[in-house]
């Protein structure tokens, strides 16, 4: 029998933890809780989680902070987090995901809901390539096994899902996606993500790969269609 995934629940809102734990636990995932961003990055350290479910708002720590640590520590750098937050506005998702959040909820939110990203998310992360061969392409290295991409031999900081955007992309080198291609190849048929996460998360990639994010070499905008990996780089 395959072990529980473990999520570890930082939230300050006890009857909410409360509410988050009960159906996750409902659906068969263990998990933990922690109420300050200080105590959850001591947990984080000496646990081993699947997924981070993380609000913005905490005691101690403040979530977009604690994200950061997480994607900075090449140990938890892959781990999936989603973001809760009270407040609904774009900037506050958009900044969430800029930090490395794989996916966002505002409150309120359905539990049923959540449940059911916390699923795709680990879906995703959980989906490893078949091929054990490395991608080269001029100065960016894509390890399929590993999960690793690197640029002049340094691994650079990505999701789980920023790194199967950029495979997807690198390995279909020439070919136009627009958004909603995009969505539903990396995030299939989850109804919840917009087509904005995937301006974000491309702006996440550049930022990683490329000399000069402003004037790209691999990843490149066709204004009004999507995005290409040139086949040229």
């Amino acid at each position: 029998m395959a072990p529980l995934k473990h999520i570890l629940v930082i939230e300050d809102e006890a009857d909410l933890v409360e509410l988050i734990a009960y159906n996750l636990k409902k659906e068969g995932f263990a998990v933990d809780s922690s109420f300050d961003g200080d105590a959850a990055l001591g947990k984080i350290r000496k646990e081993n989680y699947d997924l981070l479910i993380l609000d913005l708002m905490l005691p101690g720590i403040q979530g977009l902070e604690l994200c950061r640590i997480v994607r900075n520590d090449p140990k938890t750098a892959g781990l999936p987090i989603i973001m809760l937050t009270a407040k609904g506005e774009e900037i506050d998702r958009i900044l969430g995901l800029e930090m490395g959040a794989d996916d966002y909820m505002a409150k309120p939110f359905s539990p049923r809901e959540l449940v059911a990203r916390v699923k795709a998310v680990l879906r995703r992360a959980s989906e490893k390539p078949v091929t054990e061969k490395i991608l080269k392409i001029g100065e960016l290295e894509i390890d399929r096994e590993r999960y690793i991409a690197s640029v002049r031999g340094t691994p650079v900081k990505l999701s789980a899902t920023e790194f199967k955007l950029l495979l997807f992309l690198a390995e279909r080198r020439g070919r136009v996606f627009s958004r909603n291609q995009l969505l539903d190849a990396i995030w299939r048929d989850e109804a919840f993500v917009e087509p904005r996460t995937v301006d974000v998360h491309i702006r996440r990639l550049r930022a990683q790969i490329e000399r000069n994010p402003a004037n790209p070499r691999y990843i490149k905008t066709m204004r009004g269609i999507g995005y290409v990996f040139d086949e040229k780089a």
